[in-house]
């Protein structure tokens, strides 16, 4: 790790020094050849008067080695108009090979609530024309929002469609849950015969090309186009069912392989950072707060770079995620184990202390409903999968005692990871009814995966039956979910591709819940 850390330090001198104009007579200043803007263009992390631009300069998306090794000038535009006949910002960026020739530019003094077009241009090159808007005024009550979220996007298992469905929904915000990105795969084949393991991802130039790959396609292209987004990451953006600093391999030098893969997150994500600390890529402050005027609150958690490693794994050699008998693994009981660690458990506490929306939405990774593969007759009952909440029971409960405690208005936690459409009802103990000292405090809304496989719809009715603070649940179906926020009500609606494997598949709704203002718990629309 030392050597790498002095690498990326040296990196980040190089950079400030382009950036202050020390080097810009190195820079291209036009481009001739391929299209420069092969990945296209994202916009994100929208306040109410700035919003972050990204691209990323790649001619082609399977030959990333091939960018001339020299930092290009970027010029940008932001407009009123998609025509950009009346310029709202412009200005230029530095997109150096340190950072993959991405460029992320935060354009500030933006007005509030409203839509922008905005492009990037080198040389002669123009890139699309993105769509994106800022936040409402922090003290406006707006009518609307509507939020689509979607996670889990593994190359080979399907097509992109539920992204052109996005798209042509026309959000005002699109939250991505996780797992943008599986850090194995063979590249460019989209429906193998057979799914292997293969092509793993260990390196820096590694997970840039896997980001490359799936940035390439143009339905991803067309929702990053259509809306700002807010993001997290799950696990496989780095390694499967990783927690902290530990993989399921147990490799000694598996901190440099994550900070690897967080740059990479970095270069290809519309995200806004503060300052990179002194040891670059090798931790990333991740969770964030979006307010919506006074509409909505998005605290966007990051459950695994501070968790503690699974309990009870399957064996002493390995790590990652197990299943299960809650009787027969004390460690779950164990007190001292987080699942967000104690920074940001007192982040969201505070964030939902102070919190003047009428809906508080917890944008996080995975499902935190109780799930158990058995019925639960008595508490400590239960077969349970390790990598989810249910690995974490007592991080639960504080984290759900927290929310009543606070009594922030109209809590919403909103999943993916399990490839499963669910809506749940959540209370701190789950092996009790609802009472007066067992309240619901919050509505869970899970989606399924944009491609990943999923168990047989038998076995996930089984779960719902095992569990009765599930209202539903669905498997079978790839897609996303759509919300509409009104300070009266939020409609959440399950969207289910036809088929997976068609690029031009039809989608339907599968199944819609209402939450009134005021009330917990969730309703299903006929």
């Amino acid at each position: 790790m030392p050597g790498g850390r002095r690498l990326f330090l040296l990196d980040a001198a190089r950079l400030s020094s382009v950036l202050a104009g020390a080097s810009l007579g190195a820079c291209a200043a036009s481009t001739k050849g391929p299209y420069p803007f092969s990945l296209g263009v994202a916009s994100g992390s929208p306040l109410p008067d700035a919003v972050i631009l990204w691209t990323r300069i790649l001619a082609d998306p399977l030959k990333a080695e091939e960018t001339p090794p020299v930092a290009l000038r970027v010029r940008w535009e932001v407009a009123h108009d998609e025509a950009f006949r009346d310029i709202a910002a412009k200005g230029t960026a530095v997109a150096t090979p340190h950072l993959a020739h991405s460029v992320h530019v935060d354009v500030t003094g933006l007005a509030p609530g409203r839509w922008y077009w905005y492009r990037f241009m080198l040389g002669d090159a123009v890139s699309p024309v993105g769509r994106t808007r800022t936040a409402p005024p922090r003290d406006e009550l707006p009518a609307r929002l509507k939020l689509a979220v979607a996670s889990c996007q593994h190359w080979e298992f399907g097509s992109y469609a539920a992204h052109r469905h996005i798209a042509q929904a026309a959000p005002d915000l699109v939250a991505f849950l996780g797992d943008y990105i599986y850090e194995w795969g063979p590249y460019h084949l989209r429906h193998p015969a057979r799914v292997a393991r293969t092509d793993e991802s260990f390196t820096l130039a590694d997970y840039r090309k896997r980001y490359a790959q799936y940035k390439s396609d143009p339905d991803l292209q067309a929702a990053h186009h259509a809306a700002p987004w807010i993001v997290t990451w799950d696990d496989h953006e780095v390694g499967n069912d990783y927690a902290g600093l530990r993989d399921e391999r147990l490799a000694p030098d598996f901190a440099t392989r994550r900070a690897s893969a967080y740059q990479a997150f970095y270069e290809h994500m519309p995200l806004r950072l503060p300052q990179v600390r002194r040891d670059g890529f090798a931790s990333v402050p991740l969770f964030q707060r979006y307010d919506w005027g006074r509409l909505a609150r998005l605290h966007v958690l990051d459950d695994r770079q501070y968790r503690s490693p699974q309990a009870c794994p399957k064996s002493a050699a390995r790590g990652g995620s197990n299943a299960v008998f809650a009787r027969a693994c004390a460690a779950l009981r164990d007190p001292r184990r987080t699942m967000l660690g104690p920074e940001q458990e007192a982040w969201l506490e505070s964030g939902l202390a102070t919190a003047r929306a009428h809906w508080n939405i917890l944008a996080q990774q995975t499902l935190m409903a109780q799930s158990s593969s058995v019925p639960v007759l008595a508490p400590q009952d239960g077969r349970f999968w390790t990598d989810g909440w249910d690995g974490y029971p007592v991080a639960r409960k504080r984290l759900l005692d927290a929310i009543a405690r606070q009594g922030a208005r109209n809590p919403l936690v909103l999943g993916g990871d399990v490839h499963c459409f669910y809506a749940n009802a959540l209370r701190p103990d789950f092996s009790r009814p609802p009472s007066k000292q067992n309240p619901v405090v919050a509505t869970e809304f899970v989606g399924t995966s944009v491609t990943s496989n999923s168990r047989p719809q038998a076995r996930t009715e089984a779960h719902v039956a095992n569990n009765p603070h599930m209202l539903y649940g669905r498997s079978d179906r790839r897609g996303y979910m759509l919300l509409e926020l009104t300070p009266k009500e939020t409609v959440t609606r399950f969207m289910g591709l036809d088929d997976i494997r068609n690029a031009k598949s039809a989608i339907a709704e599968l199944a819609a819940f209402r939450v009134a203002d005021g009330v917990a718990g969730a309703e299903r629309l006929a």
